[in-house]
């Protein structure tokens, strides 16, 4: 089973990423990582984001990474409910085809 990774904050994660702005130079990576008790990948990864987010390199911002798991999810959803509704229709397509049909006497 994967190990479970901490969920760090908004907040948390701006800071971290200023943090390490002001000292690049002075220390390394690793050692500002260590010392924020996070992977150094992570603040890798926040630091490319933070780059992206401002413009500054090319990539989906973070807002766009959002509104793209929503359409994704949205998608999921509606081809849950059109395979329902193409079993749901076959269903009641097989029941009317096999009723008797009644003839109205006048």
């Amino acid at each position: 089973m994967p190990k479970k990774m901490p969920r760090y904050s908004k907040e948390f994660r701006a800071e971290a990423v200023r943090f390490y702005r002001s000292v690049k130079g002075k220390r390394s990576l690793r050692s500002v990582s260590s010392e924020l008790g996070i992977s150094i990948e992570s603040l890798r990864a926040w630091l490319k984001q933070a780059d992206i987010d401002e413009g500054l390199s090319e990539g989906l911002t973070t807002d766009e990474r959002k509104h793209m798991r929503e359409l994704e999810r949205e998608v999921r959803i509606l081809k849950e409910e059109r395979e329902i509704l193409k079993k749901a229709a076959a269903f009641f397509a097989s029941e009317t085809d096999s009723t008797p049909k009644r003839r109205l006497s006048s």
